[in-house]
């Protein structure tokens, strides 16, 4: 019996002791490595510059998009992070370096898309991030960018309009029309006319900045007369206020430019209250039927 008793604890105790060896591993296994500069996460917003290019080629991106670099999180090893720009998503990977105040960064994107590249930038004081990007393919017409970026942070606002500063002109889907003048205003004169090609581009009108898109559920006598431009621009500012970044010039040429606007997601759908909903439906139908007016602007 004492034999048993002797042998029942020593079982006992070897159970406690593995269990125990057990916990302090799987502890081990599960500790995180520290995150380190906390105050630089979020979104870092600006200007995506070109600074080289093919010059052998006909100029088709844009010269500048706003982009906003977002910074996840930092160990001493390893650093995570997303670049959104231009319709584009994608997640970011590397490693930082310190020197006093400044933090240095050497990020890559996936290298899995032909638009993707290197992120290389620095973050002074906190307070201003600098740097390049360079792509992958060097054979792309856009070889090199750079960018100087403010921290800023996103928050949806169904209120925020479009500035009425500036003309929302269309410069990227311009029109070749034929124009004939005479040289002379007097009917009595003999007129010798003049035919000539000229560039002329869509404008929208004022109501981009009246109709509030997102609060207010469209009827159909608010939009029936608008532009096919306005009816774009008004259905877009509805995707603006959410982050969604834009994949066409034709949408960004209209925002980039906007402080309030930050692109944030390649995809805002479900972020969309139910009266943005049915006012996209709704300006879609109208801008299949819709025209717009083409003049001349200088650019």
């Amino acid at each position: 019996m004492k034999n048993l008793c002797c042998l029942l604890l020593s079982i006992f105790l070897f159970s406690c002791n593995s269990n125990e060896k057990k916990n302090i591993t799987q502890n081990t296994n599960n500790t995180q490595p520290e995150e380190i500069h906390t105050d630089l996460y979020g979104s870092w917003v600006g200007d995506f510059i070109v600074l080289e290019r093919d010059t052998t080629r006909p100029e088709s991106e844009m010269y500048s998009n706003k982009i906003n670099i977002v910074i996840k999180k930092i160990t001493a090893s390893e650093v995570l992070g997303q670049s959104v720009v231009a319709g584009n998503s994608r997640p970011l990977k590397g490693k930082i370096t310190t020197d006093g105040n400044t933090v240095h960064f050497l990020l890559n994107e996936p290298g899995d898309d032909k638009y993707d590249g290197v992120f290389d930038f620095e973050i002074k004081n906190d307070t201003l991030l600098v740097g390049t990007w360079t792509a992958n393919n060097t054979k792309k017409e856009v070889r090199k960018r750079k960018f100087e970026l403010h921290k800023k942070a996103f928050k949806y606002d169904a209120n925020v309009m479009l500035p009425e500063e500036g003309m929302y002109i269309d410069y990227q889907n311009p029109k070749e029309e034929q124009v004939t003048e005479s040289e002379s205003d007097n009917p009595e004169d003999a007129k010798e006319e003049e035919t000539y090609m000229t560039t002329v581009y869509r404008e929208a009108s004022e109501s981009i900045f009246t109709l509030n898109s997102s609060t207010k559920k469209l009827k159909e006598s608010d939009i029936k007369n608008l532009k096919k431009l306005d009816l774009e621009i008004l259905r877009n500012t509805i995707f603006a206020r959410h982050g969604l970044t834009f994949k066409t010039k034709t949408v960004r040429q209209f925002f980039d430019d906007v402080e309030w606007y930050i692109p944030v997601s390649d995809n805002v759908n479900n972020q969309l209250t139910e009266v943005e909903k049915e006012n996209v439906v709704l300006l879609k139908r109208f801008e299949k039927y819709a025209e717009d007016n083409y003049d001349s602007f200088g650019r």
